[in-house]
């Protein structure tokens, strides 16, 4: 993760908030794997506000085109999503929808 400039640290916050978002709401377990996720990949404080204003309200559809994830950076995109839906315990069937939909899109 430590490889990830600025623009892929965000991109991969926007795409695994997303995923949070996927059931419509953040469980407290889903949150916690955010936040340690932003201690891993030491966001500063702008980058933390951003994560934050997207725990209030998901990020756009329409910013979330996994054709902008770098080749190089997908897997750990998919890793990391994967991480996400599981971080509560339970997967919901929108989650593994989306989740299927996101592994097509990137591979």
């Amino acid at each position: 993760m430590q490889q990830l400039d600025r623009d892929a640290r965000l991109r991969l916050m926007k795409f695994v908030c997303s995923f949070a978002w996927a059931d419509l709401e953040i469980q407290d377990a889903e949150r916690a794997f955010i936040k340690k996720l932003i201690k891993e990949l030491e966001l500063d404080e702008n980058e933390i506000a951003q994560v934050d204003e997207w725990l209030e309200v998901p990020p756009p559809a329409h910013e979330l085109d996994p054709a902008e994830i770098p080749v190089e950076h997908r897997q750990l995109f998919l890793d990391t999503a994967r991480a996400m839906i599981v971080s509560d315990g339970k997967i919901d069937a929108e989650e593994a929808a989306n989740f299927a939909l996101f592994e097509t899109l990137v591979r």
